[in-house]
This record gives structure tokens, sequence and C-alpha cells, in this order.
């Protein structure tokens, strides 16, 4: 029995060892990487950071962080930020957000009020922290621009996950927004047919990176996008339906080429909320209203339209109509 005893406060002794080790590394980690973001010239804040968890768990409060890179003008900021490790993986972290956060950048600033926001990463061991899959939920969230308008969610589910082997830079997006509230134009009211928010609001793509994702994605610059392959994305709203699929090359001005097949029910009041909400001058919205009316008589059926959305040339069209310059496509 006193062996048993013996043996047991011998491997409590080694485990506490163990833990406070990693909890002193945890600690350094975290000061040394806000050390080296201060050196690289950005603002990098916190007024007290705190590890705990003992004995399963490395667990780091900061108390509020704050982030900024002058390169892009990128910001952050929050009043806390939780993360949770187990002490025998601590490549697999649990991020836990606090209600209120701000996201910065240099066109337009975000509030955003959330309920239970949770994010779970995995990362290849190693000193790179390779990404290898990552969810966010969140039971509601509130994004709110600064001196606009906000859009609501009752819940938000995202799930990113890389394919391939080590060297891969490709990763399979899944998305989906439940009770998503646009906000509308002061003037722009919501007919009889269509409720506040969307029934269906989700995606899932295939995303090709310049190179894959690791923490130089924070420190240095951001792999950029060069193949996006959308399997399907799709948003429901009343009696409108619109849906998409396709691919997508990237160039490296971020430029698009390629074409994703579009799907469209009651697509005339698609346009008409587009005209009045201003998101195409209602000339423009007009000559598209003419074209696809042909394209749409030709299929078959008028409130129906299967037609592709194109990519070439730095422009875009939808059918034979030209709709303008094509977007660019890239991470700040």
């Amino acid at each position: 029995m006193k062996k048993l005893l013996a043996a047991v406060l011998l491997l409590v002794l080694l485990w506490s060892g163990y833990w406070l080790i990693a909890s002193w590394g945890t600690r350094a980690g975290f000061e040394a990487w806000f050390e080296a973001r201060r050196a690289a010239g950005w603002q990098a804040d916190y007024s007290d950071l705190s590890v705990g968890g003992y004995p399963n768990r490395v667990d780091v409060t900061l108390e509020d962080p704050a982030l900024a890179d002058p390169e892009t003008g990128l910001a952050w900021r929050a009043p806390f930020l939780q993360v949770f490790a187990l002490s025998y993986r601590p490549n697999h972290v649990i991020v836990a957000f606090p209600d209120n956060q701000t996201i910065g950048s240099p066109r337009q600033r975000f509030d955003l009020e959330s309920e239970s926001m949770r994010a779970s990463m995995v990362m290849t061991p190693g000193t790179d922290l390779a990404f290898e899959r990552a969810n966010l939920a969140s039971d509601a969230l509130t994004i709110t621009p600064e001196g606009r308008d906000a859009t609501r969610l009752t819940g938000l589910n995202a799930a990113l996950k890389r394919e391939g082997g080590e060297d891969s830079a490709d990763y399979r997006l899944a998305f989906n927004a439940d009770g998503l509230a646009p906000p509308l134009p002061q003037g722009v009211a919501l007919s009889g047919d269509l409720p506040k928010a969307f029934k269906t609001f989700r995606a899932d793509a295939t995303l090709g990176f310049s190179r894959p994702w690791d923490i130089s994605a924070i420190e240095d610059s951001r792999p950029q996008p060069r193949r996006i392959k959308l399997h399907l994305a799709e948003a429901e709203w009343g009696t409108l339906r619109l849906a998409a699929a396709g691919t997508l090359d990237i160039g490296r001005g971020g430029t698009p080429h390629g074409t994703l097949t579009l799907k469209a029910r009651n697509w005339r009041d698609i346009l008409e909320l587009a005209k009045a909400s201003r998101t195409l001058p209602a000339g423009l919205a007009d000559q598209i209203a003419e074209g696809l009316a042909l394209i749409a008589r030709l299929s078959g059926n008028p409130e129906t339209l299967d037609i592709p959305l194109t990519f070439s040339g730095g422009l875009t069209k939808i059918g034979p109509v030209p709709l303008g310059p094509a977007p660019r496509i890239f991470i700040r």
C-alpha cells in the first residue's frame, strides 16, 4: 500500500511539474509574440495575462487585448479573450470570444455583438502552427457597421478543413447562417411576400490559396486565393431563391477568370429589390432585366433563370449582358 501511495505521489509530482513547465512556456510564448508584433510596428496590447486550468488544461486569459496591423490597417479589440488547450494536446485549442468585439479596416469599423461565440482550431505540431481545421459557431450575431444599420443572425456555423497532404493549400469551407436579416436602405420596404429574414443562406466551397495558412499569415502576410470551386451556394428569401455553382481561377492581381452558373427563381423581384435598394443603378437594372427576360423566354420558364455569370478579361457578364468590371478577390 505504501508503495502504491508513493507511486501515486510521484506521478502527481511529475504531472504537476509538466503542467508548470507547459504553463510557463505558454505564458512566455504569448508574451514573446506580443512583443515581436510591437517590434514590427503593430499595436499589440493587453492589460493582463493569466494562465490557469491545472491539472488537465492550460488556459490563457487576456484582458483588454488590442491588435492593429499598420501595413493593412486591420484592427481588432475586445474586453477579453480566452484560449483553452488540453495539457497533453496543446495543438488543439478552443477560443472563447466576449459578447462585444470591434473590428476595423481602412474603410469601415464594425461592432460585433454575439452570444456564446466559440472557435475550435487544430494546428500541426511545430513552430509554424500550420492550420489543419477549424470551426466557428455563435448562437446569435449582430454586425453593425459604423453609422449604418445592423445585420442580424440567429445562428452562425462555419467549418474549414485542409484537404490533401502537409504541403496542401486547399481548404474545404462550409458556411451556414440562420435567420439572416440584412438591413434595408432608408425608404425601402419589404413586400408582403418577403419575411424579415432569409430562410436559407449557406455555401459549400473548396478554396485554393497561394500557400498554406500558418502563424505567418498573421505575422507577415495573408495567403491569397488562387482558385474558388463553389460546389453550391444558395439563398432563399420568401419566394425568391438564388443558387450558384462553378469554378473561378484568381490571378495574382486578384482578378477572377471562370464561370458561375446562376439559378434564380422570381428573378424580376430580385432585380426590383436591387434597384430599390440602389445596389444596382435603375438604368443598369432595367437593361439587365430586358436581356434576362429574353433568356428566360427562350428557356421556357419566364420566372426562372439558369444562366452563366462569366468573369473574363477583367469584366463581369450575366449571360450576354455586361455588368461592369470584375471584382478583385484578395485578402488584405
